[in-house]
Formats: C-alpha cells, structure tokens, sequence
C-alpha cells in the first residue's frame, strides 16, 4: 500500500493504492493553511483506522500539491502517521510524459503532471484532461506522449461566487440539475448559466484545442466539480473521478527507491 495524496486549494484528497491490484479508497479533507502538522497526521491517522490499515501496510507515501505553504506541513504529517519521507511530485520525476516544451519543468503544476501523466497511460493519446475543482484546467497530451500546453479559467463555484458577491440580489445555488436554458426564476436562471454555460464553454474549448492539433482526442474529466457540468456536454467525455490519485501511484511505482 501506497497514501497517495493530492493538495488542492479547496480539498486534500487522501488515497490509499494498493500496490498488488491497484484498487484505491480515497477520502476527503478541507483544505485550511491554518492547520498545524499534527492536526493533519490525526486526520489521516483517523482516516486508516476507519478503514482498517495498520501504518505498516504502508511501504511510502506521494504528495501532489499546488498549495507551497502546506506542503512541508503534509509532509511532516505523513512522517509522523508512517515514518516515511514521501516523495513529491515535480517535473524533474522519472514518468513517461514528456515536458520538453517546458524550459523549467519543475515550476509546472504538480496537479497537471499527475493528470497528464495518467491519461497518457490510461487512455490512447492525443487526450484532452479537464480537471474541475477550484479552477478548471484543460490539459493536451500529444499522440506522442508529450505535453502540449493546455488553459485555466474560473472553475464553476469560484464562478458562482463571484457572481454573487458581486452583485446586491444574487444568492448562491445549489448545483442540482438544471432545468429549460431560459427561466423566469432567478435562483434556476443561475443554475441555468452556471451548468449550461460551463457545458458550453468546454465544448466551445475542446473544438478550439481539436482545431489547433487538427485531430480529434480523447476527453477525460476529473474533480469533484466534473459530475455536475459534463452530463451536459456534447462531447463524449469519459468520467474518471480516481484519476489524479492513479497519476500519483504511477509516479510512485516509477520513482520509487529500489
């Protein structure tokens, strides 16, 4: 066994990869900077004891992160909950991707390494990661295996926050699902904007990318944002909610002291 953690701004993902079969549980936490190490070794600590693992199943540990301040923090934690120094991931990682587009590869996000990483093993290149959570990333994989550059916009709840503290009479939605495009009501024709609007504006993104490389890819999404937009995209885009934390158990499997 492997933990396999992924820092976002908004959410930690807490992985545990199992080495023999590759099945992986996977957990959340709130991502706070005003979190001491050891507040965060007893959440992780809490998290494999519901599940059952003893510290010893555990061989190593990865981290991903694109929050700098925490990352000594999460790594202290993982010291202290297993005794091991985990490994971090940077462009300078042994990984079948290729960054040489990228003139310092270690300032790309750890989270879009992962990401690429993954889809170029798991899905046949060229493929177009979408990954959504605080921010919205589409990511481009070449058909041979290099990283190709890729976009960030707003992601939908950064939008949808924006949007009503910037205005006197907007309130925040829920992202149930949308009804008609055109509504009367002001709380649906928010959630109307918000799904309908992201929807097309992936797909809008995914024929400018497709354009540019003058070939068709593959679609992957990701992030706890993707199940509420990509149902109504018009795309064929392949959900997988686990894909960051198989980046992370590949580069662990490929980085790993013999």
């Amino acid at each position: 066994m492997i933990l396999a953690i992924d820092m976002g701004n908004t959410n930690i993902k807490i992985g545990m990869a199992d080495l023999k079969d590759g099945s992986i549980r996977e957990e959340r936490l709130t991502t706070d900077k005003d979190r001491t190490s050891m507040e965060y070794a007893l959440m992780i600590s809490s998290i494999l004891d519901f599940y059952g693992f003893s510290r010893k199943q555990f061989e190593g540990a990865i981290i991903s992160s694109v929050v700098p301040s925490l990352t000594g923090v999460i790594e202290t934690a993982v010291r202290k909950v297993l005794g091991v120094d985990p490994l971090i991931v940077k462009g300078s990682l042994r990984m079948k991707l290729s960054l040489e587009k990228f003139p310092i590869p270690d300032l790309l996000g750890a989270d879009l390494i992962i990401g690429a990483e993954a889809a170029l093993r798991l899905y046949e290149p060229p493929v177009i990661v979408i990954s959504m959570g605080t921010a919205t990333t589409l990511t481009v994989v070449g058909k041979e295996g290099r990283f190709e550059g890729g976009l960030i916009l707003p992601g939908l709840r950064t939008s949808m926050a924006a949007l009503a503290g910037g205005t006197a009479q907007l309130p925040e939605v829920d992202l149930s699902s949308p009804g008609s495009v055109i509504t009367v009501d002001t709380a649906e024709s928010m959630r109307s904007g918000l799904i309908y609007g992201n929807a097309a504006q992936l797909d809008g993104l995914i024929d400018r990318i497709e354009k540019e490389l003058s070939e068709k890819c593959r679609i992957v999404a990701t992030g706890g944002l993707s199940r509420f937009v990509v149902p109504y995209c018009s795309h064929d885009i392949i959900m997988d909610d686990k894909l960051l934390i198989k980046g992370l158990l590949i580069l662990y499997n490929e980085n790993k002291t013999p």
